[in-house]
């Protein structure tokens, strides 16, 4: 697996993630024993990024991931955030005691005394950005991370972070279904030596093989809130990602694989974080790293998926909520 520095001062890390969400059961049951064999998987095929948080599954993500880490002796880097709170006044929490006793929390479940990465899951809109960027460099100091993330922001509160103490990743959806970053984000994270690290970058499984069918979702699993799954949207995204499902065969990759070559292809501080419950659903995309895409690749790629080209939002009203705009 090829390489890439998480931020500038960052240690180096598998080129690809691995997201642990799917762990929680957001999107469907899942096994500790299942679990387990996608971390064998992702180590054997040389991933060595976990990226997980204290809410996949209320700490079972992060529990399996810290069994794992005992069981096989292994030692990847991990990210982890907090930031949600259960406090129905106040749905994001970024004061220093908050985030601190998240942090020692995850850190019990991991079975470690640190990670490499803590991010801040959302931005406290009543918490300076100022203030939440010191909080961060204590924890720096006292050993407990080794640098920290925002996750979800705007390229405005990764500045003000950034000069109080060196933000080492952004984590924000981006895929070849949600470009949003591309308004500057992206760019901005490359001149500040940030790393960026797209979760969802198979647009919750639209990018699967098989791709993903909204008629199987279960009554109350994450996606069916999803505008873009919605019956008034999903026949016009299906019509297009069918056409980019072939043309990814066509070349002999998987949709997967050619989905993420594309987001490496964006930059070099880009880590994608494909989630999945399953060993096999992570052999399918493990390669892509290994693609290069060529111009023709790249001007059919844009042919079929165009900016704008999904139907529907990414995120229903609620979710929305806790996200930081800057379009």
């Amino acid at each position: 697996m090829k390489q890439r520095q998480l931020g500038r001062t960052g240690p180096k890390v598998s080129a690809l993630g691995l997201g642990c969400l799917s762990f929680g059961g957001m999107f469907g049951p899942t096994t500790e024993a299942e679990s387990l064999r996608t971390l064998d998987a992702a180590w054997d095929a040389g991933i060595t990024f976990l990226d997980t948080a204290n809410r996949y599954g209320e700490g079972v993500s992060e529990t399996f991931i810290g069994k794992w880490l005992k069981q096989s002796g292994k030692r990847p880097h991990i990210a982890t955030k907090a930031a949600f709170s259960d406090d129905p006044a106040r749905r994001i929490d970024n004061r220093p005691e908050h985030l601190r006793a998240e942090l020692e929390r995850s850190l019990k479940r991991l079975g470690t005394d640190h990670v490499t990465l803590f991010y801040a899951h959302r931005h406290d809109p009543l918490v300076p950005a100022e203030d939440l960027a010191g909080t961060m460099q204590r924890l720096v100091e006292e050993g407990k991370i080794l640098g920290y993330g925002l996750s979800e922001i705007g390229p405005y509160t990764l500045e003000r972070c950034h000069a109080v103490h060196p933000v080492m990743a952004v984590q924000n959806e981006y895929s070849l279904w949600t470009r949003t970053p591309e308004l500057g984000l992206i760019q901005r994270c490359a001149q500040l030596g940030v790393a960026f690290v797209p979760f969802s970058p198979l647009a919750r499984g639209a990018f699967g093989t098989p791709m993903t069918d909204p008629a199987t979702f279960q009554p109350k699993e994450f996606r069916t809130r999803i505008p873009r799954f919605h019956p008034e949207n999903w026949p016009n995204n299906r019509a297009k990602l069918d056409a980019f499902h072939a043309f990814a065969q066509g070349r002999g990759f998987t949709p997967a694989a050619l989905a993420l070559a594309w987001l490496l292809d964006r930059g070099v501080h880009i880590l994608p974080i494909p989630g999945t419950r399953t060993a096999e659903h992570l052999r399918a995309w493990a390669m892509a790293p290994e693609i290069d895409l060529d111009d023709h690749d790249r001007n059919e790629i844009d042919r079929l998926l165009p900016i704008g080209w999904a139907w529907g939002d990414r995120y229903d009203d609620l979710q929305a909520q806790t996200v930081e705009r800057y379009s």
